[in-house]
């Protein structure tokens, strides 16, 4: 696993919904609204670390993987270290990167329809001593077997990543009160999106340019782009591969989680944003390759795309993500 923190320019998002700008709600319907999570899978033998939802979740009573959102500009593994110190008191270190999930709640008391991307990570126990939350969103920590989890109510993410039955919770969700009313328009923005390092049987790479006016213009990149409210990662991944390069690939593994921050980028909005992008990269097979070509649905960032054999891509004036995942320094 590769963790990475730095800054550099993000890529670019539509923040815009029904003509409605950040932080206003559409006549008629529920704002959608998004959120990302860091959340730990920490094991002592056979038995899991979950905290149950207090009075202040959307959920009380039910039990989930510890974890939460990010603060801006904060990189996942950085949250999930910090989250669980605050929910359970356990110092830990991140020891790998789990999966990448996402899940729709409607709170109309709030006037939205909340996207959640929980990107979870393996962690490991390395210090501190057990204990609850005080006033926060959570109320009791316990290490559980699988048939002690199998028996209280889970937030459904944590019972998929724990292989155990899933169970509908209710909708829509009570109000929850650490989700804060919706804020007046800013120029700070995040985004989730998710990458694919794209391979053939052949051993080539697929590689996007990006287009004039937008960050890294020129560039080589990574297929892939941000996710659709609503959508899962893998799926926004190939969906992005598709009406980027016209390829049809399958996800066999995820590989690392890039976090970038940018303060000030200049992009299509015409003046500096206070960007943070989280990435997630994995590995994808074409297996039936064709030529690259990229389809109106890819919208202006994407110039065009090509197949690079492996001694061809360290000449490439490549982006930052896409030197990592290929193991070139890119220029």
């Amino acid at each position: 696993m590769r963790l990475t923190l730095r800054h550099a320019p993000p890529d670019t998002a539509n923040l815009m919904i029904d003509g409605a700008g950040v932080g206003e709600r559409p006549m008629g319907r529920l704002a959608e609204r998004r959120r990302i999570g860091a959340y730990g899978v920490c094991r002592d033998g056979e038995r899991v670390l979950l905290v149950r939802n207090s009075a202040l979740a959307g959920f009380p009573g039910v039990w989930q993987l510890p974890g939460g959102a990010l603060e801006h500009a904060e990189h996942p593994a950085h949250a999930v270290v910090r989250e669980v110190a605050e929910e359970t008191g356990l110092t830990v270190e991140v020891t790998g990167v789990r999966a990448a999930v996402a899940d729709v709640t409607a709170l109309p008391d709030l006037g939205v329809t909340l996207h959640t991307d929980r990107i979870v990570f393996a962690v490991t126990a390395t210090g501190g001593t057990l204990r609850g939350e005080t006033n926060g969103c959570t109320d009791l920590v316990r290490w559980l077997t699988p048939d002690e989890a199998a028996a209280v109510p889970l937030m459904p993410f944590t019972a998929e990543l724990l292989g155990l039955p899933v169970t509908p919770l209710p909708h829509p969700a009570p109000r929850d009160a650490s989700w804060q009313p919706l804020d007046p328009p800013t120029d700070r923005r995040q985004r989730f999106a998710a990458y694919g390092l794209v391979t053939d049987p052949a051993g080539r790479i697929l590689l996007t340019m990006i287009a004039d006016g937008y960050p890294g213009a020129g560039r080589w990149h990574l297929p892939g782009g941000g996710t659709d409210h609503g959508e899962q990662p893998i799926t926004g991944l190939l969906r992005e591969l598709v009406e980027e390069a016209g390829q049809l690939g399958r996800v066999t593994d995820l590989l690392f989680v890039d976090n970038l921050h940018s303060p000030a980028a200049l992009g299509p909005e015409g003046r500096p944003l206070d960007w943070h992008g989280v990435r997630v990269v994995y590995r994808v097979r074409v297996d039936v390759p064709t030529e690259p070509m990229v389809t109106e649905l890819a919208g202006g960032s994407t110039a065009r795309a090509g197949w690079f054999a492996p001694e061809q891509v360290a000449g490439l004036r490549m982006t930052e993500v896409a030197a990592l995942a290929t193991g070139r320094r890119g220029r």
